[in-house]
């Protein structure tokens, strides 16, 4: 072999896919290849060209593009490029560009056919490729939804309608009918700083004003709503429609900055593709039993189809899921305070797991427990909150919330505590680690209070994260335990199916792909502190703690992406099909391009369970 041939040879040597191939084959790809040289900023093909060759970039750098501009992937030393070309009768796909000056190796189509049909990882190789291959799949499908792409400041008509604090409801009985809207925002008004104090709506002057014969003289602060909601204006439209659903609002200011630019109405919202929603939660508030609450279950189904059909990405379903869940619990909870009279003391109902995080989806069990005022007495008290346990869990299985088979429920009087029992608890699962409350730290870590006195489960998140972020104990055991469900690859990266009878040669997405992963994200969320619930909002905290080695982040969260909506495609399909749905699959009923991306996906989620146990390793400083 000539030198230039040997550099090549000890080159491709170091690259994959190469360095898995026979030496033979190697030796003989050194005297195929040929050598080409761009200067920076040289186009080597645009959209539409022939590709007659496969790309190994020698030193340099290239950017590769979609069609419509808009960047792909960077690549540098090492990487290939030109494989979807060739793989695709020769018409690029993507338009590459170089960054810099930049050699590259050329293999010759003949040459790259002949590996792609006689070396099975090469062919993977450049059928998958990297992790960008994945991130391509995941945010073409992101990027077919509008309600994605579309902010709540869309929606804003008009400047916000005001008023200063001091002013009468008779001010501003006349400024609304004057503007002809339907709320005025009152604010607060010291110097330069400007902030919301509160809204009044027109139903609040015919509630509290009219109806309670206060004087036209009264002061707008008497009346006003109080402990605003709102949204920030770079808020999504579905966002914000989730935020009207769980507190049950018409009228949602739009701040910018701290600052009021508009109030979005929930007409406004209604006039938005996502309205299925919305539809669903106001049939379950205006149900005036049970019995009618149960008849709604297979409209929530139906959004759900209507959601994935629509191309929702896995957050917003899982969101839309929830909120939907929490009203079922919210009404039967209402329901069972007009049957029951009202509660002997204070309380706050919990949602625990998947509705927690704003990821439920249609097959689902129900998790849920009670946090008692500390005035609680058993002997006076729990008959009343052992019938309101009974009403709404029994409500909940009606309504399509299987009971859970753990016995995580209201109605076990085990998860029915007084807020200083249910603190004790949490500092004694964390302090005291053992293999039962690890297996309830990842049910019980992950709670939102749905009815009652909410502020409660915002304290106990608080105290978990708090008391969780400075026990390296505790998390090197959530750590280990993470570790239990393992992704369903074998050592060659086939598929390892489950063998459990009823679901024989499948594969359990949510066993073993969306759960392992919200049990390791969830560990280095509590490791840098994080107040989230939902599984991609905690990455973002923990991408931005920067504990991830490089690249690890963005591919966790599209690994997560890609899972999750292979399972809810799939729950979809049964719907439709008249199926009860379920979280397994058949690798034989998924096309090409799913087994592949799943293979990629799964393969992210073991590299970083292999990083999770060793950064979290008993005594070593997280």
């Amino acid at each position: 072999m000539e030198a230039e041939q040997l550099e090549v040879l000890a080159f491709i040597r170091q690259c994959y896919p190469f360095k898995a191939l026979p030496d033979q084959e190697l030796e003989h790809i050194a005297t195929q290849v040929e050598v080409s040289y761009f200067r920076a900023g040289t186009v080597i093909f645009k959209y539409g060209d022939a590709v007659h060759h496969l790309y190994l970039i020698r030193s340099g750098a290239v950017e590769i593009h979609r069609r419509n501009g808009e960047l792909y992937n960077r690549l540098s030393e090492g990487s290939l490029f030109g494989q979807m070309g060739l793989l695709m009768n020769n018409k690029n796909r993507l338009p590459a560009t170089t960054l810099e000056d930049t050699l590259v190796y050329c293999l010759p189509e003949a040459v790259f056919h002949d590996l792609y049909e006689r070396f099975e990882v090469f062919a993977d190789f450049v059928e998958v490729g990297d992790s960008a291959r994945l991130r391509h799949a995941v945010s073409r499908h992101q990027e077919a939804n509008e309600l994605m792409t579309s902010s709540i400041r869309e929606l804003i008509s008009r400047e916000p309608v005001s008023i200063g604090r001091a002013a009468s409801v008779f001010d501003a009985a006349r400024k609304m009918t004057e503007e002809a809207v339907s709320s005025i925002l009152v604010l607060n008004e010291e110097g330069e700083e400007v902030e919301v104090a509160g809204i009044i709506t027109d139903r609040d002057l015919r509630t509290r004003v009219l109806a309670e014969e206060l004087p036209s003289s009264t002061p707008v602060a008497e009346i006003m709503s109080v402990d605003l909601v709102a949204a920030e204006s770079d808020q999504y439209v579905f966002e914000a429609m989730l935020t009207m659903l769980r507190y049950n609002l018409h009228h949602l200011p739009v701040l910018h900055r701290g600052k009021p630019i508009g109030v979005v109405a929930l007409s406004d919202v209604m006039r938005h593709e996502s309205r299925n929603s919305l539809f669903v939660v106001r049939h379950i508030f205006r149900a005036q039993d049970a019995g009618e609450l149960a008849t709604i279950a297979d409209d929530a189904r139906a959004c759900f189809v209507r959601m994935v059909n629509e191309d929702a990405n896995s957050h917003m379903i899982g969101s839309a899921m929830a909120v939907i869940g929490r009203s079922f619990k919210q009404r039967l909870l209402e329901l069972a305070e007009e049957k029951l009279g009202p509660p002997p003391v204070p309380y706050c109902f919990l949602a625990l797991g998947s509705m927690a995080r704003d990821e439920q989806l249609v097959v689902t069990d129900q998790d849920n427990a009670i946090i008692l005022d500390n005035s609680y007495d058993a002997e006076r008290h729990n008959d009343y909150f052992a019938e309101l346990a009974n009403f709404v869990c029994d409500g909940l299985a009606a309504c399509g919330y299987s009971y859970c088979t753990g016995n995580i429920m209201a109605t076990n009087p085990e998860w029915r505590k007084t807020r200083t029992e249910w603190e004790q608890c949490f500092i004694d699962w964390i302090d005291n680690p053992s293999a039962r409350s690890l297996l309830n730290s990842n049910i019980f870590f992950d709670l939102d209070g749905v009815y009652g006195h909410l502020e409660w489960a915002e304290q106990l998140n608080r105290l978990i994260v708090r008391r969780a972020r400075r026990s390296p104990r505790f998390l090197a055991s959530m750590a280990r335990n993470a570790l239990l469900r393992t992704p369903p690859l074998g050592f060659f990266k086939e598929f390892v199916m489950e063998q459990d009878g009823k679901h024989n040669n499948s594969i359990n997405l949510k066993r073993r792909g969306t759960a392992p992963l919200a049990d390791l994200i969830r560990v280095h969320a509590l490791a840098v502190g994080s107040k989230a619930q939902n599984s991609f909002e905690r990455l973002n905290d923990v991408i931005e703690a920067d504990i991830l080695p490089r690249g690890r982040g963005p591919d966790l969260r599209d690994a997560m992406e890609f899972i999750a909506m292979v399972r809810i495609r799939h729950q979809a399909m049964d719907v439709e099909a008249g199926r009860e749905p379920d979280n397994n699959i058949e690798p034989e009923n998924l096309s090409d391009f799913e087994r592949r991306n799943l293979k990629e996906a799964f393969q992210i989620l073991s590299q970083a369970q292999k990083f999770l146990k060793f950064r979290y390793q008993p005594g070593r400083a997280s």
